[in-house]
């Protein structure tokens, strides 16, 4: 049967489909109801599936043998095998007996190991027209009755294609699980069997194995009347196909047998720990497994993506912010606990001796990193909920050698700070990041921190990764900044507690001061002399309560929206006002910012205010360079406040800005520049003159501030603005959107 096809979606003239059970049954329904070629061909090895498949249209024509089609397939052709694991040899012998090589092969079979070398047996080379697959969708229930068109979406493709699969038949499979869609990354065939072997194999062998147990128990009828959901949900995967899974255990044996003896090495560890009724380390599991599952199920497909190979696909999804012009910025908000305090709070409370509770605690991907390593590194931290966490210091040298690389994601405080607490370890450990930390400036804190003694290794360039080598004896330093820079001067703090005697930092400009003001809340001696921070190391910490206030780089975004709108009135609760934070709130002020604090108070050592913002015209300024350390995060919102300014408005000295998760200057000059206004850059700054803010796409570049600048631009431009790149919003501000729907801006969030 063939049916009319739009142009642009067909693919193929053909695909054939090897294996009529649930994932080719799936594959079939989901090519015709997108109309992605002319003919679905379907072949079986049972004959009544064949014939039911042909009867209900699953397929359009039914074949008992691939010679029957095998002359007339070409280039436009698609082959798909679908047969369990151990089957896959004598299909793909047959398709190499019988088709040319212009025929694209591909399959879904979830040991690529396996199916890459048995390849490579049967043609004898590696075969460009081959191109190994693997879909992660499936169903409890097994079968084509269960198939669905729509199995695949939302769901992830992995392709391990071997330096010699076809460019073009890579491209082809590529967009066909994309027309499903699903996203598609590429990986390493034995990365790939590892992770699997982990993350699904294993799974399944220990729902198998416990199911058989209890099954095999006199009383197992009553054990499984009784089961609460827990079980079912565990177990679920138990009533999979067992040929399908025979198959995988025996062709991924290796990596399989090799995570069963990590899980029976760490189950034999909680059979101790619950016989000796010991809590520390219950609740060390416990709370270690409940914060990596919630941590991974936000960044994991991030961290496949960067494992991906070098092929270029197009991986994950990313995210668009289509903004409409206009609000009303009339609203009273709180705004998320302060980033830099709550990574702070973490690192401090796990060094210290006894309890720290923490509230206010922000929970975006950038903080969760810090919280898993520390976890990683045995820490036991209860939470986050609402906000809340208890952490169960273990002192500064209680650590413990994470069993992997610390992975964290985008970010640069846990990468910097943490360098700074580990290399004075008994442990070697490696620190890596997602690919926009991989490619910020590390050498900043190596080369203090070598100086100190420290054993720190980055990449040729300064990039990470950083490798850090076991080192207990660390020596002082007096070490002056060549660039203002806290997170510089924290990791040097933090690496100075380890040090007998006092150590200093002097900082070229004032930075924000949050490490030296906990540090002295935990009970180290820390003094600020002049421009100088002198620590003296060797005290232990002790444990605290810390109130984390919501973080004012944040507020920064609706602070300049509340100034470029007519009849806007705006409070911003509870914001942290560090002295050495408010730059942005100083430079508002001077271009003519109607901005008050209507009640200062402090939490712990940090001063905070409620903060009411209203409308006034803004006016051009010269930044002055006294304000640039103080508001160097918060500058793409300045830059928007600018745009909206009468006359110019000029920023120098702040070439930092280009070594950010993105180079911001440039970023906001491209993005301001072609929504139509007049932006002069400069090596270490620019110059934006006031206009009419017009509409049009700009790249965020994957910074989550230049994304939410943009965003705030909207509320004065004439027509809509599109925004690229926006995932990465979470990392800081998880809930951004949400609050700009308060204040009226209408925006939408697409998947690309």
């Amino acid at each position: 049967m063939s049916y009319e096809l739009s142009v642009e979606n067909v693919l193929f003239k053909r695909i054939v489909i090897i294996g009529l059970g649930l994932i080719g049954a799936s594959i079939a329904l989901a090519a015709k109801k997108r109309k992605l070629c002319k003919e679905v061909i379907g072949l079986n090895r049972q004959s009544s599936t064949l014939m039911s498949a042909k009867e209900t249209g699953v397929i359009d024509r039914a074949i008992e043998n691939l010679s029957e089609i095998s002359s007339d397939l070409n280039g436009n052709d698609l082959i798909l095998i679908c047969v369990p694991t151990l089957e896959f040899e004598s299909v793909l012998s047959e398709c190499r007996r019988l088709l040319r090589d212009c025929v694209t092969i591909t399959d879904v079979c979830s040991v690529k190991g396996y199916t890459v070398e048995t390849a490579k047996a049967v043609y004898g080379f590696e075969p460009f027209q081959y191109v190994p697959g693997h879909p992660i969708a499936g169903s409890e229930k097994s079968g084509m009755v269960a198939a669905a068109p729509e199995l695949f979406a939302n769901h992830l493709v992995i392709l391990t294609p071997t330096l010699k699969t076809g460019q073009k038949n890579l491209q082809h499979v590529k967009s066909l699980w994309e027309k499903f869609g699903a996203s598609v990354c590429f990986m390493d065939t034995s990365r790939h069997d590892e992770i699997l072997a982990s993350t699904s194999h294993l799974p399944h062998m220990l729902a198998y194995s416990l199911v058989a147990t209890l099954a095999s128990r006199a009383d197992y009828q009553d054990i499984f009347r009784f089961a609460a959901g827990g079980f079912r949900d565990f177990t679920r995967i138990a009533a999979s196909d067992p040929t399908m899974w025979r198959d995988i255990a025996l062709a991924n044996r290796r990596a399989i047998v090799k995570s069963l003896d990590c899980s029976l090495a760490d189950l034999h560890i909680l059979r101790n720990a619950i016989d000796s009724s010991d809590s520390n380390t219950l609740m060390e599991v416990f709370t270690k497994a409940q914060g990596a599952r919630r941590y991974l199920s936000r960044i994991n497909l991030d961290r496949i993506e960067n494992e991906s190979n070098s092929h270029d696909a197009k991986g994950f999804e990313e995210i668009k912010y289509r903004v409409k012009p206009g609000g009303h910025c009339c609203a009273e908000l709180r705004i998320p606990g302060d980033k830099s305090i709550s990574h702070r709070s973490l690192m401090f409370g796990a060094l210290a001796e006894g309890l720290t509770s923490i509230s206010g605690f922000l929970e975006g991907e950038d903080t969760l990193a810090t919280l898993q390593a520390l976890r990683d590194m045995g820490v036991v931290i209860e939470g986050p909920s609402d906000g809340r966490l208890i952490i169960h210091g273990v002192g500064l040298y209680g650590l413990k050698k994470p069993k992997k690389p610390l992975y964290l994601g985008n970010s640069g405080t846990s990468m910097r700070l943490l360098a700074g607490i580990l290399v004075c370890q008994n442990f070697d450990v490696e620190l890596e990041g997602d690919v926009s930390l991989s490619k910020r400036p590390m050498n900043r804190i190596a080369i203090p921190l070598r100086r100190m003694g420290a054993i720190i290794e980055t990449s040729e360039d300064g990039f990470p990764p950083i490798k850090i080598r076991s080192n207990r004896k660390l020596k002082k330093i007096a070490y002056e900044m060549p660039i203002a820079s806290a997170q510089v001067k924290s990791s040097i703090l933090l690496a100075s507690l380890y040090v007998d005697g006092e150590s200093s930092v002097a900082e070229p400009a004032p930075t924000r001061d949050h490490t030296e003001r906990m540090l002295k809340e935990f009970g180290c001696d820390v003094r600020t002399i002049n421009s100088k921070i002198v620590i003296r190391g060797g005290t232990p910490l002790l444990g605290k309560s810390v109130e984390i206030p919501s973080d004012i780089s944040s507020a920064a975004f609706f602070m300049v929206a509340a100034a470029i709108t007519p009849g806007s009135s705006l409070l911003l609760k509870n914001i942290g006002v560090n002295p050495t934070r408010i730059g942005v709130v100083n430079i508002l002020k001077m271009m003519g910012a109607d901005i008050q604090f209507l009640q200062t108070f402090n939490q712990g050592k940090e001063p905070v205010a409620d903060i009411q913002i209203k409308y006034r015209p803004l006016v051009g300024i010269d930044i002055p360079k006294d304000q640039v350390a103080l508001a160097i995060d918060e500058f793409p919102a300045i830059f928007v406040a600018a745009a909206c300014a009468s006359g110019a408005t000029r920023l120098s000295d702040a070439a930092e800005l280009r070594f950010k998760e993105s180079d911001r200057i440039k970023a906001m000059s491209d993005g301001l520049t072609l929504l139509g206004i007049e932006v002069i850059p400069a090596v270490d700054g620019l110059t934006v003159v006031g206009g009419a803010i017009g509409g049009g796409e700009v790249d965020s570049l994957g910074d989550h501030r230049i994304a939410m600048a943009f965003s705030v631009a909207a509320l004065r431009a004439t027509s809509e603005i599109s925004i690229l790149n926006c995932k990465n919003v979470a990392t800081s501000f998880p809930t951004f959107v949400q609050l700009s729907r308060q204040v009226g801006l209408d925006v939408v969030v697409e998947t690309q």
